[in-house]
């Protein structure tokens, strides 16, 4: 495994984290057993970088991780992430009409300790923002996490789809030493003024769907998805954009088979190739996908390689929006 530093802190951490998320919600059934085995191969092949968040399946998988993490603690970097929360209870995707954003300093304080709670653990070690709270200021946001580092109960704080303007008045308040956004071929928004603002500030680019959410590994049985899989309420499942993208993830996985790789690692490999502060945390539920997402940390991409995939991608643009239009009122504010 190679190895990146995260920010400023001179931590270590895997070049490619887990995402584990889909391990207990979003994605389709749960499989508390092969999650396990997951989590535990990924330890085996280095992998110490882990993210997690209070939402996913209402904190489940937050205690999912902990039956790991615990007895693993000294070798696995733990991030979570607070701020979106259920009217009714019941876990919902991020657009859901039940679920709400709360960035309050009242209730960071009230949900680091459920974490920590559900996590088993003393301090986590980077906590996340999930997203900038448009109700409150982010300096209040951001003051209020890092009374929970001088609490010790958090190491590093991060952001998540935040605007570049919220970030540097973030980082005014406290270093912040990861970003989490979507970034991927098809997601390229943070280049714009999100990308040149945390290199300025040395803050590591997280990005989660580094992998466009699956749509190059499944890209046939998109329109055949189940009912607990939020990926059929994304535009870029349904109608023209399916069509569009079904052409698209063919030519990708074409050129992907012509250098003996899946496009899946083709896709990983391009984020990897954008620079040495981006740490993707690809999510998967299987040890299969878990050690192809692994492999792709050895392909290197020539400028030819770059310049097709660009091809490619110019020649089907109608890629649709990556979030509900609900969702998509809650990033880069």
């Amino acid at each position: 495994m190679k190895f990146k530093t995260l920010g400023k802190t001179g931590e270590k951490l895997s070049a490619i984290g887990l995402g584990c998320m889909g391990m207990s919600f979003a994605y389709g059934p749960a499989d508390e057993q092969e999650s396990i085995r997951t989590l535990h191969k990924a330890l085996d092949l280095g992998v110490n970088f882990w993210d997690t968040a209070d939402m996913y399946a209402n904190g489940e998988n937050e205690k999912l991780i902990s039956k790991v993490l615990v007895p693993n603690r000294d070798k696995i970097f733990i991030a979570t992430k607070f701020g979106f929360r259920f009217k009714d209870g019941k876990a919902s995707h991020s657009g859901a009409p039940g679920t709400y954003f709360d960035g309050s300093p009242e209730w960071i304080r009230q949900a680091v300790d459920l974490s920590l709670q559900r996590l088993k653990i003393d301090t986590i070690d980077l906590y996340y923002a999930h997203r900038v709270d448009p109700n409150v200021p982010v300096e209040e946001t951001v003051g209020a996490m890092a009374e929970l580092v001088k609490a010790g109960k958090v190491k590093y704080i991060g952001l998540s789809e935040a605007s570049a303007e919220s970030i540097r008045k973030a980082n005014e308040i406290h270093p912040i030493s990861a970003l989490q956004s979507e970034y991927s071929i098809l997601t390229k928004d943070v280049e714009k003024e999100i990308l040149p603002t945390i290199r300025e500030l040395g803050i590591s680019l997280v990005p989660y769907s580094p992998l466009a959410r699956g749509l190059f590994a499944n890209i046939e049985d998109a329109q055949n998805l189940g009912d607990d899989d939020f990926r059929k309420s994304l535009p870029r499942y349904q109608k023209e954009y399916l069509e569009n993208n079904t052409k698209l993830a063919s030519e990708i996985n074409e050129f992907a088979a012509s250098k003996g790789v899946k496009g899946t690692q083709l896709a990983l490999a391009w984020v990897l190739n954008q620079g040495d502060d981006i740490i993707p945390i690809p999510g998967t539920k299987r040890i299969k996908y878990l050690e192809e997402n692994i492999a792709a940390v050895k392909i290197d991409l020539s400028q030819s390689d770059l310049d097709t995939i660009d091809a490619i991608l110019k020649k089907y643009p109608n890629v649709g929006e990556r979030y509900t239009e609900g969702s998509m009122k809650l990033v880069n504010n």
